[in-house]
């Protein structure tokens, strides 16, 4: 992808689009202090260059269901970048994988993973990590109480800040 500069316009469709995707155009462009065209091309635009990868919506899985969060640390035994290449494709193939970041330092990864209940999280644990010849150590923290969760990051509003 090309760099793409952004202007403070760009910045402020990302920060409201990222706290809200379902806005309309017109809404949009109230909030960007834009017009609707504009907005839609700077969208369009956003879109093409991957920054905006996808729209979602933020459940409260505590209203649907009783789940079990869980945030897993993972060390390998190699590490080098075919061996994390290989354990990211492996765990974020699974559907109970929310998030995968790699980290440093301490362990090599931080998984996190919503599950029904501590049995399924016990078949989870068994079926990936002891089949995973590169699992060195795996450590797990139960979440009590979510207390927040956003998905998105605060926008800068620095004009002439660059995508990559």
């Amino acid at each position: 992808m090309n760099d793409l500069e952004l202007d403070e316009l760009d910045l402020r469709i990302l920060a409201i689009v990222q706290a809200d995707s379902s806005l309309s155009n017109i809404d949009l462009a109230q909030k960007a202090l834009a017009s609707a065209p504009t907005c839609l091309r700077r969208v369009r635009k956003l879109k093409e260059a991957g920054l905006i990868e996808r729209e979602i919506a933020v459940l409260d899985l505590s209203r649907i269901a009783s789940m079990v969060t869980a945030l897993i640390e993972v060390s390998l035994d190699r590490q080098a970048a075919e061996d994390y290449d290989a354990f990211e494709s492996y765990i974020c193939a699974e559907p109970a994988v929310t998030q995968c970041y790699r980290v440093s330092p301490g362990p090599d990864f931080v998984v996190i993973v919503e599950l029904p209940d501590m049995r399924s999280y016990d078949e989870f644990a068994r079926r990936l990590f002891t089949q995973s010849s590169n699992v060195r150590n795996v450590r797990t923290f139960f979440s009590m109480r979510r207390a927040k969760f956003e998905a998105g990051a605060p926008i800068g509003t620095a004009v002439g800040a660059k995508a990559r």
